[in-house]
């Protein structure tokens, strides 16, 4: 056998790492005289300087000098809150300063124009929709479920994803988006709804030669709920799309947002174009509970009294944001979802708008 030398005839060189290893945790070290050491302060062993200490200094990096609780301000009763909100409806115009300067070039915005409040029975005639909408919150999921679902499904950004990364990305409390557009799968939405519903998939073989929806777990469900004259999922998402107006971009987002907190208004546009003039944002709200009329299901917004173009060279379909603007409370319009206003459009010109400061609702579906 070998005997390794004793540490002090090793050779007059940077010992390699088991060395330094077997160093560091055996071999004594020469201490430092207690003269050459700084000193800590002695800790302050007071129970009650403790707890100041801690509730001055104890903050997560973004709240910079804000309490936790003005940083998090959790809502025990967010519906208490919101239904003693006023949606104020006939809040005045907002001009932005240098607009009434440039009045001979501005477009002044119609009052009353603003927006359109419409319901479901207005789109979807004798099918009793809107009634059996705002009162069934069992219709309402399984409705907002399968549009979810066949538009993940169809959407080329998620394909690929396992079971598991798709079932968590389904989520209630999650986004999803994808386009309203369904003519591009096979023209299904020129389909007659009797002739176009798919059956079970043990007989898709059966149905090779007939033209497939793409929203059909949507469809099934419309079917289900308001009987044999309902319309295709596909023809649901065409006929809500199609409000949009003559140049839609076609995107489509189930957007859900900060639930039980109050939040800060974020003021922005979502383009800051209207092309052709008629081209509008859609939005269908989903309650949280039945027969809802109240605020707090669709975004906050203020009506501009002059139209608000976003500069020829800002890019397209990308935000206009306003960061750092507040807005008196006067000019908050906060509109207001009940049966009969499931729906409400606006174009993206006459108005800024943000997330409620407190949401109330199980989603907001945007069409564009």
């Amino acid at each position: 056998c070998f005997l390794l030398p004793s540490t002090h005839q090793l050779p007059n060189r940077l010992p390699t790492t088991t060395t330094r290893l077997h160093l560091s945790e055996e071999t004594p070290r020469r201490r430092r005289s207690t003269s050459d050491r700084p000193r800590r302060p002695p800790p302050n062993r007071s129970s009650s300087s403790r707890q100041r200490n801690a509730s001055e200094i104890r903050r997560a990096p973004h709240q910079f000098d804000h309490t936790k609780a003005e940083a998090r301000p959790f809502l025990d009763d967010p519906a208490a809150f919101v239904k003693q909100q006023s949606a104020n409806e006939d809040a005045p115009p907002y001009v932005f300063s240098g607009d009434e300067n440039n009045s001979e070039k501005a477009t002044l915005i119609p009052e009353g124009s603003h927006f359109i409040s419409m319901s479901l029975d207005d789109v979807f005639p004798n099918l009793d929709f809107s009634q059996k909408f705002c009162s069934g919150k069992e219709f309402r999921q399984v409705l907002r479920n399968s549009m979810r679902e066949d538009v993940f499904d169809s959407t080329p950004t998620y394909a690929g994803m396992s079971e598991k990364v798709r079932k968590m990305l389904l989520l209630p409390d999650s986004s999803v988006q994808g386009s309203w557009n369904c003519r591009q799968y096979q023209g299904a939405a020129a389909i007659d709804a009797d002739e176009a519903i798919d059956s079970d998939d043990e007989n898709e073989n059966d149905d090779d030669r007939r033209p497939k929806l793409r929203m059909r777990k949507l469809t099934k469900v419309l079917k289900e709920n308001l009987g044999e004259k309902a319309p295709t999922g596909d023809q649901f998402m065409e006929t809500i799309g199609n409000l949009c107006g003559s140049k839609p971009t076609t995107h489509w987002i189930d957007i859900v947002g900060v639930l039980d907190r109050r939040v800060p208004h974020s003021w922005h546009q979502d383009t800051g174009r209207s092309p052709g003039g008629d081209t509008f944002t859609v939005l269908l709200g989903f309650p949280k509970e039945d027969n809802y009329d109240g605020v707090g299901v669709f975004s906050h917004a203020v009506h501009l009294k002059y139209e608000r173009v976003a500069p020829e060279d800002h890019p397209q379909n990308e935000p206009v944001v306003y960061p750092g603007l507040t807005v008196d409370d006067m000019y908050i319009v906060k509109p207001r979802f009940a049966k009969g206003s499931e729906i409400i459009m606006f174009r993206d010109i006459d108005a800024i708008h943000s997330s409620p400061d407190v949401a109330y609702r199980a989603s907001v579906m945007r069409f564009m």
